[in-house]
């Protein structure tokens, strides 16, 4: 098998959807999001009451999904307030759409 030393260049919106793929490939992450919904804001301390989990652990989820933008944060030391990034969210849900083919069966990726 050959292989091309060829770099390849990525679309912003392949970017994009991988990013918010990696972020939701936790249970945890998914469950951080789904709190987050049902919240206007939500703290760290509070999250590690819902969630059984350490704060650090917590807190590493967290972080992965304020890198792929899903959340944004707000430090009030010595807290910070968490909330879903509603700009994101509808974005994320545009991208899924198209990708999935918004019920096709069949992405429009193929056309």
């Amino acid at each position: 098998m050959q292989r091309t030393l060829n770099s390849l260049d990525y679309a912003a919106d392949e970017e994009i959807i991988s990013s918010i793929a990696k972020a939701l490939a936790h249970p945890v992450r998914v469950r951080i999001l789904k709190l987050l919904d049902g919240e206007t804001c939500c703290f760290t301390g509070e999250l590690t009451e819902l969630i059984p989990m350490a704060q650090s652990t917590i807190s590493q989820h967290l972080k992965a999904l304020l890198e792929s933008g899903l959340i944004q944060g707000e430090i009030n030391p010595p807290k910070v307030k968490y909330c879903i990034n509603r700009e994101r969210w509808r974005k994320a849900e545009a991208l899924f759409g198209a990708f999935f083919g918004e019920g096709s069966g069949c992405g429009k990726f193929n056309e």
